[in-house]
């Protein structure tokens, strides 16, 4: 049965809206989600509700947790700080109470999905080299882990004899490997293709899908909406 895995809308409904069609598309009915479905962007409310309609697992991730404050914004950078004050005025108390019931670490059989990392996951680590990697390797026994928060799609094989390889684009799945998988980001990636991305799975195969969307749409409302520029610009460069 073949499924999907998103990270980091980030209130990017144009970017949401392209990627699920593109799933469509595919066939793809099972979604899971996990983690910064607000932040940055310029349409929270409107990205909860469909990931909601939409998605089997939803979890939580750290602008989620920053908007929610269960997270102290100190630790984002000014324009990320700036973009959870203006999310904080603009949510309403249903999509609140929405995001509050999201965990921020899920298991099903044999797939562990987090935001950040499995190891100490409530604190927002980056897993972005193969040293990361194999520490993260030991914090779970799932034979697949999803994660996103870098931004940076990739997918870790571990080989029975502890050797790790790394594939950018897709990878067959072995019977006695195991996975760590970044699905990337749907509304801001920032590994130099501003296309959105997130990753397909079936019994085979895990391929990372980038889909183009339109970007200065979202744009026109970020500037409409007095969202920091910085944040504006890299869309269109993904980084």
């Amino acid at each position: 049965m073949p499924y999907a895995v998103l990270s980091d809308v980030h209130s990017n409904l144009e970017a949401l809206e392209t990627v699920l069609k593109d799933m469509d598309q595919r066939k793809i009915e099972d979604v899971l989600f996990l983690g910064d479905a607000v932040g940055y962007g310029p349409n929270p409310n409107e990205c909860i509700e469909l990931l909601t309609n939409r998605c089997e697992i939803m979890l939580a991730g750290n602008h989620d947790w920053g908007v929610l404050g269960l997270t102290d914004i100190a630790y984002f950078n000014v324009y990320a700080r700036a973009a959870i004050e203006w999310t904080k005025r603009v949510l309403t108390e249903k999509n609140r109470k929405t995001l509050r019931s999201f965990p921020v670490k899920k298991e099903m059989g044999d797939i562990l999905l987090v935001h950040s990392t499995p190891k100490e996951p409530e604190e927002w680590h980056y897993l972005l080299t193969l040293w990361d990697a194999e520490i993260n390797f030991h914090y779970f026994d799932n034979k697949f882990c999803f994660l996103g928060h870098s931004h940076q799609p990739f997918i870790i094989e571990r080989l029975p004899s502890g050797e790790l390889v790394t594939y950018k684009e897709a990878a067959s799945i072995g019977k006695t490997e195991r996975y760590i998988i970044n699905a990337g980001s749907v509304g801001q990636p920032r590994d130099g293709n501003p296309e959105a991305c997130y990753a397909a799975v079936d019994d085979e195969k895990m391929e990372i899908v980038r889909v183009p969307y339109d970007v200065g749409s979202v744009q026109k409302m970020m500037i409409k909406e007095g969202l920091p520029s910085l944040l504006i610009e890299r869309l269109s460069s993904g980084r």
